[in-house]
């Protein structure tokens, strides 16, 4: 698998809805695109594998209902969603898994390519506290094969989102 790096400040071209908001709030941040496995069990894994980045250090954005409410959770993919957690995050009792359609529609992105920034529908978000731990993180740009590198403090700013203990090791 071959990966192509890209600096940036604007999302060059047309760009995805989650380049178009970093480029709108003027953060600095890279994209990196890779070849996408078709047969990867993870999207999140094999994007870490292919731009050789560590699985602590790139982060996969899940959908969850808290409540009844969609709830965006972003946790490392070396890990899984706490649901118990991020329901105690969001200020709810109870959380299950969304089902990807309505994830899909309430995004505007595929699952697999689902990106915190620049979604459909501001939804509550809740980031994983250990990615305060990094320079920068990595999350999706907003569709498979591309990736951007952006730092933690100007995720939680774009997201609008809160941090807590959320993923399970």
């Amino acid at each position: 698998m071959s990966a192509k790096s890209k600096s940036a400040r604007n999302g060059g071209g047309k760009g995805t809805p989650a380049t178009v908001a970093a480029t709108r709030a003027r953060v600095g941040f890279s994209l990196h695109s890779y070849e996408v496995d078709p047969d990867a069990e993870s999207y999140g894994q094999a994007a870490a594998d292919a731009l050789g980045v560590p699985h602590e250090r790139l982060f996969k954005t899940l959908l969850a209902e808290v409540d009844g409410r969609l709830t965006v959770g972003v946790v490392p993919v070396s890990a899984t969603l706490d649901l118990k957690a991020l329901a105690a995050a969001a200020g709810g009792k109870k959380a299950q898994m969304a089902d990807p359609r309505d994830a899909e529609r309430a995004t505007g992105y595929v699952v697999g390519g689902i990106s915190p920034l620049g979604q459909r529908k501001r939804l509550p978000t809740v980031l994983d506290a250990s990615l305060s731990a990094f320079p920068t993180v990595y999350v999706s740009a907003g569709r498979r094969g591309l990736q951007i590198e952006l730092a933690p403090a100007d995720l939680v700013r774009l997201t609008d989102g809160r941090l807590a203990d959320i993923a399970r090791r």
